[in-house]
């Protein structure tokens, strides 16, 4: 009455780690993760360390997460690893309000994001 194994949604030589629920609108996001897009990992984890950005070291802890999960569940060797894809995306909005003159109110909008990010150990051929 075992249930069956589920399918890898990612390839042979591919890892993930995924990060919801990122106090920070999904445009601001995507400015640091276009940043790491098809670089090696070395070169995206010095990217981010000295990055300026306040959401860089959300995405550095992201990334490392994606390198221990090819390390240690894939055997993926993390010398040969770029960053493959790092896409977001949208998540929950907190909506609230301020007050405004004359009784009237305007509305604040607080998004919330998620980011992906998939390493991808680079073959003989790339």
């Amino acid at each position: 009455m075992a249930q069956t194994k589920n399918a890898r949604r990612v390839g042979a030589t591919e890892a993930r780690a995924k990060l919801v629920n990122v106090r920070i609108s999904p445009q601001k996001l995507n400015l640091v993760a276009a940043s790491i897009r098809g670089l090696p990992v070395q070169k995206a984890l010095n990217e981010l360390e000295f990055s300026h950005k306040r959401i860089a070291g959300d995405v550095r802890k992201v990334l490392y997460s994606a390198i221990s999960n090819a390390e240690n569940n894939h055997n993926l060797d993390i010398d040969n690893l770029f960053v493959a894809e790092a896409f977001v995306g949208k998540n929950l909005v907190m909506k609230r309000f301020a007050s405004r003159a004359r009784g009237r109110s305007s509305r604040i909008l607080k998004p919330f994001s998620e980011i992906t990010i998939v390493v991808r150990e680079a073959g003989e051929a790339a």
